[in-house]
């Protein structure tokens, strides 16, 4: 449970929109059996991480929904970490109702950062808050949940980008960086302070754009989007290879069998950018080399996160099942690299 000893917790709202999707099955597929591994549990935006020998999936729901496991496979339900939203959400959303969208997960000198979006569907009225705890196992003595209120907040009239969808990462430097953004115009980053609660006091030149798209584009056959819209989301960086890779869903989610949800990638040396896709088009100017999409089976595939655990390369996503009139399910699958250290990931 969340112990808010920043703020007093009451009630909350979230992406009621995406409330139909949360009935189904999980898929995780790790690129042998998928049928077998059908699992009954329900997910949207999912992130994990490992401490010890056990397996934490985070994902949008009300209060933030957890799940457990041991082997990736079969899932064991975990209480919700807010009971009730805190105060300072009222502030963004006054009829907030604690459905918390698109968690982040991040582990950094003993202490685990749980990043959460307080929004509502279509508006730029959002804001990022951030929970820490120095354990996730629940039956610790020293498990308890402390909120620290908002991160960083977008204001409709001021601001022309989303503060939802957030993703932390240390650069090789040891530079905490925060990016965010859904639609509007484009994904931001924006540097820390050391404590990873706050943005840092020097940001007049630490805000950046590092991925956008615009209506009026018209992409060719190589690239990987709906020429018909912008649609933005979901950024993600993954370190490997010398690289920054920044990952982003394109096109549209949460509309089941309808989904046009596709995951995109760009890569730099320096986090802050330019990230360049294979042909090297910047991601700010429309780039992005698809990772993967829809297929017969899947109306669309997006909101992925992407981890080393045990050696191996995941990429972790939900899709859209057909099979199951749309239903948001969590697809799992190993990344490869290819000759030019490209990733790939294949669902057969």
């Amino acid at each position: 449970m969340i112990n808010n000893r920043d703020y007093v917790s009451t009630g909350s709202v979230k992406k009621t929109f995406l409330a139909y999707c949360f009935v189904g099955l999980i898929l995780i597929a790790t690129g042998g059996d998928a049928e077998a591994q059908n699992k009954k549990i329900s997910v949207h935006d999912p992130v994990m991480i490992k401490q010890d020998q056990t397996y934490y999936l985070f994902e949008t729901g009300r209060g933030i929904s957890v799940w457990s496991s041991t082997d990736m496979q079969n899932w064991t339900e975990q209480e919700q970490i807010f009971d009730s939203a805190p105060e300072w959400t009222y502030e963004v959303n006054p009829e907030f109702r604690n459905h918390m969208w698109a968690p982040d997960i991040t582990h950094h000198d003993g202490t685990y950062y749980l990043y959460y979006s307080v929004s509502s569907f279509g508006r730029n009225a959002s804001a990022i808050g951030v929970a820490t705890n120095t354990t996730l196992h629940p039956d610790d003595p020293d498990f308890e949940w402390v909120d620290h209120g908002p991160v960083v907040e977008s204001v409709p009239g001021r601001d022309l980008w989303n503060a939802i969808d957030p993703n932390l990462t240390i650069d090789d430097e040891g530079t905490p960086w925060l990016t965010f953004g859904s639609y509007w115009l484009g994904m931001k980053l924006v540097k820390l302070q050391d404590n990873l609660t706050h943005v840092a006091v020097d940001t007049a030149a630490e805000w950046h754009t590092i991925a956008a798209r615009h209506r009026y584009w018209k992409l060719d056959e190589r690239d990987a989007g709906d020429t018909e819209n912008g649609d933005i989301e979901a950024p993600f960086i993954f370190k490997k290879n010398g690289y920054y890779y920044l990952f982003s869903s394109w096109d549209r989610c949460c509309a089941n069998e309808k989904s046009t949800y596709k995951v995109v990638v760009g890569r730099s040396k320096d986090i802050t950018g330019p990230y360049l896709d294979r042909a090297g088009k910047d991601m700010r100017h429309g780039g992005g080399t698809l990772v993967i999409r829809g297929n017969e089976d899947w109306a669309g595939i997006g909101h992925n996160s992407a981890y080393t655990f045990d050696g191996t390369d995941y990429l972790v996503a939900h899709g859209y099942d057909l099979s199951d009139e749309g239903r948001s399910k969590l697809i799992m699958l190993e990344i490869e690299w290819d000759e030019g250290d490209w990733p790939q990931v294949s669902l057969d």
